[in-house]
Formats: C-alpha cells, structure tokens, sequence
C-alpha cells in the first residue's frame, strides 16, 4: 500500500493558460440539449459568466487544444510544475499534460499526463493536474481513466504510480481529508504488483489512513468512482464495489480533485523509458450517491448532445 508520502508535498503550481479569464465556461444550457461543445482541435472557446446545467455537477471531457488553451485555467484546471514530492521531488513539468486525440475516448479527446525517466533525477519528469476549485466535499467522484502496465517506449520496471484521488489544500490541515485511487503496475515500497489501492486519510503527518488492495493487472480503460455520504467511502471499480471506510476515515473538509501519473523511485538507469496515463473524462455529483449505471447515463447524455463541461458545484 502507499506509504506516508503526502508529508513532504509543497504545492507548487503554475497555471499555465491565461489568468485574464476569470469566469467559468459552460458548454451547455439548463438543457443539455443545448449542447455547446467544440470540434476535437478547434480554437479556444468564449467564456461563459454563467455556467448552466444540472445542479451540483461537475463534468469535464478534456476537450482541449492544448496546456496553453486559455479555458483550462477558466474552467478551473492548473498542471503542476515545481517541487515538492511524492515521488522524485522537482520534477514537475507541464511538459507531462497534454490532449490528444484519441479513438478509444468516448469525446474523442483525452487528457494524457506523460512520465519519463531515463533513470536519473535530471532526466526525469511527472505529471500532474488538479482543480483549482477547492469546493468538492461528500457525493459521488466519477472518472474514466486508462491506466499502463507496461511503458509506452523504452524498459519495463519503474515503480509507477497512476492515480485519482480527491484531497484537501494542506497536508497539515486540522481536518485533512483524502481518498486514492493507486495503480502500481509493477508495485512499489517492497511490493511486487501490479495492485490498486485504495487509500482513506484521516491525517497526513503522522501518517494515519485505512486501505485496501486489489492485486490484480488493470491495463485500459476502467470507471473509478468514490462515493462519500452517510458516513461512509466507498470505492467501486466498473461497478463493482472494493472497499468501504468509515469511522474516522471519511471526508471532514472540501478539496480538490487530482490526476497524477509519478514515480517512487528511479530503481535503473539504461535508457529513456515514458508511462503514459489517460483520462476521458471526469464526474462529481455534489451530496449524492449515484449509482456506475447512472453515472455512465450522464455521461452518455452528455456526449450525445456535445456537452464537453458543466460546473455547477456551489462555490465555498
């Protein structure tokens, strides 16, 4: 399971679209019948001073130009760069985040968050981007997301770690809150893998979180969903359920939402080698639990009437 690793983080991050836009953009009416996508490729989109949809819902198909499209940062994303951990600490980049086509994505687009190493700290990169709406507390956190069991170029062998996870601002929060999806397709921290974990903090430093782990080889397209309500987190895979906290090992404060793609280690040199993770497109639901059926029904809306963001999440 992942060992106590949030302790030594230091947020850095540098939004890298244009902080001029200070208003969301919506892609959709009150009916998503109004749709309000663009064509995969196309130019940036105006923003929107009122994001419309269904009420209390994120969602987000990644269907950006690029890390430099101006609505990234308007609808409220940021890629990390800078130092702080986990991982192999200072290498944050945003040359890790873009968004491709893709064939396999139901919007066509994905966001792609690349890791490389060649074995060295120096030749080392890892990806990460989050939501700079720290406004996500209990509900339902939905995304689907590919995941890598081997790398994309190069050997096989790093310990990688490919995640969603929502967590709050600050690691010394009084109230610190954090639930993890890990994939380790080649383990990590004395395990062999591949496994997903499943991780519920109560408090970053000293390290106090419960978990559970599925040993099994994940590689491709899976739903990841988190359910937080009625005192309780529960974590399903494709609809299948895999662990459940409680107790104390719930959400107590807001956050925000997190995709990283990060090494443990550098366990070899020899040779650049990148892992590629993938994300398709991303959910929450705001104090509700809803079902991987209904989720998925959405989604399916959503794409079938060109709707590519909602964010109606009430602000703090």
């Amino acid at each position: 399971m992942s060992q106590p690793r949030r302790t030594s983080r230091r947020r850095a991050w540098t939004a890298l679209t244009l902080p001029v836009l200070l208003c969301a953009l919506a892609a959709c009416s009150a009916d998503p019948a109004a749709g309000g996508g663009a064509p995969a490729g196309g130019p940036a989109r105006d923003a929107s001073p009122t994001p419309t949809g269904p009420p209390g819902t994120l969602f987000d198909d990644f269907n950006y130009t690029g890390a430099d499209d101006p609505s990234l940062a308007a609808r409220g994303w940021e890629i990390r760069t800078g130092g702080g951990g986990p991982g192999i600490k200072g290498t944050w980049s945003a040359d890790g985040a873009a968004f491709p086509s893709d064939p396999t994505a139901k919007g066509g687009k994905v966001l792609r968050l690349r890791s490389s190493t060649d074995g060295t700290e120096q030749g080392t990169t890892q990806a990460e981007v989050q939501t700079t709406s720290r406004n996500f507390f209990t509900g339902t956190f939905a995304a689907r997301v590919h995941l890598s069991d081997k790398p994309t170029s190069g050997r096989d062998g790093d310990h990688v770690v490919q995640t969603f996870f929502p967590i709050s601002p600050s690691d010394s929060s009084e109230n610190y809150s954090e639930l993890d999806f890990e994939y380790l397709p080649n383990g990590g921290w004395g395990s062999v893998g591949p496994q997903l974990d499943n991780v519920s903090w109560h408090k970053a430093d000293p390290p106090d979180r419960i978990h559970k782990t599925l040993e099994r080889r994940l590689g491709g397209w899976h739903t990841m969903m988190i359910t937080a309500m009625d005192g309780k987190v529960t974590y399903s895979l494709d609809g299948k359920e895999l662990f459940t906290s409680s107790g104390k090992y719930v959400p107590r404060e807001q956050m925000d939402i997190h995709f990283s793609n990060w090494l443990i280690d550098l366990p070899f040199t020899g040779g650049p080698r990148v892992w590629d993770m993938k994300v398709d497109w991303v959910y929450h639901k705001a104090d509700e639990a809803v079902s991987h059926a209904d989720v998925q029904k959405m989604v399916d809306g959503f794409h079938s009437t060109g709707t590519d963001y909602i964010n109606t999440v009430p602000k703090p």
